[in-house]
């Protein structure tokens, strides 16, 4: 008899319906089910490995790195590029050097991206100093890929930018919002001494949120009072106080904090039982905190509400950044749920993707955060199912990894551009994407050779759940901005 795994030696995953706010996936999976997984698709020319355009300068130096930004082609990207046109030239005063403007067409594929890529922003024709290594994209999923960001941020400093109305159409004036809130931060004299960071965990009684805590939000809350309090004594490190029935604790710390970098941890919302009613409700709600029984953190509250002021947030949530056009998991869970392996029915997964005739779609939250003129400078989240995976060791599920997201926080601390704290956790990517692909190759080669399989599949499974889970965070915000301290 096959005995289940207790609940901390499986893979949780942060996603809750709409109508309870209850997991959808309650219990977990368990370890072994992880097997058999599909082999990554390989991208020409080593897409996912680094390049660098300028490694021996500053990354942090922005008229070595240059800054550029990618707007779709058409009517649309003519008007994001005039409600941005002051950051523009705000950053072209700064690297001393015309900005470079490209256009790029809609619904490119990922070998589509990589032939823009190598074509257009790595032209033999344009000098390697003049490349712009600090890109932001403007436009909504369907109007620039996805598979364009993934392409290029590595070998680039990559953001976004999207702001919508309640019907999908574009809102220009949050595009100007954005921008005047970011020069009023960089213009602006007074200064922090040092930084606050913020920790939050949703802990709604799941398993999945208590993971979260236990292998993330505490291990970086004590690193930080042990290693940052000793170099800055000054320096306000907070727990944010939970509580079930109201958020108005996290509304408030996060309201009153100065030069802060927040990590939440909490389930984000998926469709409820039945699915969507309309899209326009799924565009709004879509990835939205659930905190706990009818307590949402939507983008309708943080509009007007202070949030993190010229702060940076990492939230992680399944889908708290954006939803994409399907799921790397989608294949694998589908075919767990024909095996007879997925506890319950996977709908509320597979729901939540857009249907045949649907778009993709940036996150109402972070949108509606960034606009705010009292909202964060940039958000870093997931564009797809988060999982517990990306913060426990493949090894073993009980041992924490919540160095790969603490770096990225101290990196902020010390006053780097978010783009390059953010190439810090694609570092740890691709370094398991090369893992992955080495395992692939040893399969293969003793395939060939009609040797016995060397591969351990139950870690090949678990790595590739990692791989996955950690090419799902994108950087929502101009990559060059940075914590407003005096120090930097």
């Amino acid at each position: 008899m096959t005995l289940p795994l207790p609940a901390d030696e499986r893979l949780h995953l942060l996603l809750a319906d709409a109508r309870e706010h209850l997991p959808v996936l309650k219990e977990g999976l368990e370890f072994r089910e992880s097997l058999d997984v599909p082999k990554p698709r390989l991208l020409p020319r080593r897409t996912e490995a680094l390049t660098l355009d300028a490694p021996s300068r500053d990354p942090n130096d922005l008229p070595a790195q240059r800054w550029g930004v990618i707007a779709p082609e058409g009517k649309e990207g003519d008007e994001m590029l005039l409600a941005l046109e002051p950051l523009i030239q705000h950053r072209e005063r700064q690297q001393g050097a015309c900005a470079r403007r490209y256009r790029v067409p809609r619904g490119m594929d990922a070998e589509t991206a990589v032939q823009w890529r190598n074509s257009v922003h790595r032209a033999e024709d344009v000098p390697k100093e003049e490349r712009p290594r600090y890109l932001v994209v403007l436009g909504d999923l369907h109007q620039v890929s996805i598979e364009l960001q993934h392409v290029l941020v590595h070998g680039a400093y990559v953001g976004r930018l999207h702001f919508a109305g309640p019907k999908g159409e574009t809102d220009l004036e949050s595009y100007a919002a954005y921008a005047r809130k970011v020069l009023a931060s960089e213009h602006a004299q007074d200064r922090a001494d040092v930084p606050e960071a913020l920790f939050f965990t949703a802990l709604d009684g799941s398993s999945a949120t208590e993971s979260a805590r236990r292998l993330l939000v505490q291990p970086c809350l004590q690193a930080m009072e042990g290693k940052w309090k000793r170099k800055h004594p000054d320096m306000r490190i907070q727990h944010v106080p939970y509580a079930p029935s109201d958020m108005n604790g996290l509304l408030s710390a996060a309201g009153q904090a100065r030069a802060g970098v927040m990590l939440s941890a909490s389930h984000g919302l998926g469709p409820p039982p039945g699915g969507w009613s309309s899209v326009e409700q799924q565009w709004a709600m879509q990835g939205a905190l659930g905190l706990g029984p009818r307590q949402v953190l939507s983008g309708q509250v943080l509009r007007t509400t202070p949030f993190l002021p010229e702060g940076i947030w990492f939230c992680l949530a399944c889908f708290g950044a954006a939803t994409p056009p399907d799921s790397t998991f989608h294949a694998w869970l589908e075919r767990l749920h024909r095996a007879g392996k997925y506890p319950g029915s996977p709908d509320a997964v597979f729901q939540s993707l857009p249907r045949r005739g649907e778009r993709p779609f940036l996150a109402a939250l972070p949108q509606a955060a960034l606009a705010n003129p009292r909202g964060p400078l940039a958000v870093i989240g997931h564009s797809d199912l988060a999982w517990s995976i990306g913060f426990a060791d493949p090894d073993n599920l009980h041992r924490s990894r919540a160095s790969r997201f603490l770096e990225l926080l101290e990196t902020l601390a010390e006053g780097s551009r978010v783009g390059v704290a953010l190439d810090v956790l694609m570092a740890y990517y691709r370094e398991v994407n090369d893992s992955v692909m080495a395992q692939y190759q040893l399969r293969e080669d003793a395939a060939v050779r009609r040797k016995p399989d060397p591969v351990n599949s139950t870690r090949l499974g678990w790595l590739w759940m990692l791989r996955n889970d950690l090419r799902g965070y994108i950087l929502l915000g101009d990559p060059a901005v940075r914590l407003p301290l005096k120090a930097v």
